[in-house]
């Protein structure tokens, strides 16, 4: 379990990274033949929220099945 975790947070950092560079880019002209690539930052966060919600859903049925316990605070301390 603790794998799938990080290979899901290294997707969202990826993913998100990703959007920084399409955003940073900004619109460049697009080469002749060639029509424009739209709406890539847009693919990357949605890939990124995705992401997020598999790993999320991932580690509440893995809670569920009793493949993994809660740790930290103990309650009512």
């Amino acid at each position: 379990m603790k794998i799938l975790v990080v290979i899901a947070f290294i997707g969202i950092v990826l993913s998100l990274g990703s959007a920084l560079v399409y955003m940073m880019r900004g619109n460049t002209p697009p080469v002749e033949g060639q029509s424009p690539k739209k709406g890539s930052m847009a693919t990357a966060l949605a890939f990124r929220v995705g992401f997020s919600i598999v790993l999320f859903l991932c580690v509440l049925v893995s809670w569920k099945m009793g493949w993994i316990q809660p740790t930290g605070i103990p309650p009512g301390a």
